[in-house]
């Protein structure tokens, strides 16, 4: 399928890569020319989907990340996956201040989050084989 615009990466599961996949999405959304309010949304549900990827999907141990985001007319679309330990409950695990990291002071607002500064939030996960954050935001200054 062709599209506008799209982008694929891949950096490791570390914390100091959240950054990163938020400029390096910011910078591939900027060619919309998006207000600063909607920048904003989109580089902090993608920080929360990155964090999630390496605090829960390999629980801070080796792995890979993977950030696609592609450009069709006014909406960006973004997906982050990983292939770490999976979710066993998303329902569970998409609500508001559920957190199964506790003892690390978690908020468990993350998914709720995303589900705020985006449009669409959709996650698809298979317990031991990884995860997927699926996410839409359709922008109103094109």
């Amino acid at each position: 399928m062709q599209y506008e615009n799209e982008m694929k990466i891949e950096f490791m599961s570390k914390s100091q890569n959240e950054a990163f996949a938020r400029v390096v999405v910011a910078a591939f959304v900027s060619q919309l020319d998006p207000t600063l309010e909607e920048l904003s949304d989109i580089k902090t549900a993608v920080s929360e989907a990155v964090t999630n990827a390496v605090i829960h999907g390999y629980e801070n141990g080796p792995g890979m990340i993977y950030l696609a985001c592609r450009l069709e007319g006014n909406e960006t679309y973004i997906e982050i996956q990983d292939k770490g330990k999976g979710i066993e409950d998303i329902k569970q695990a998409m609500e508001p201040l559920y957190t199964s990291k506790p003892e690390l002071e978690r908020s468990g607002m993350g998914f709720t989050v995303m589900e705020t500064f985006m449009d669409v939030v959709e996650v698809r996960s298979i317990p031991g084989e990884g995860t997927t954050v699926y996410m839409m935001k359709r922008l109103h200054s094109v």
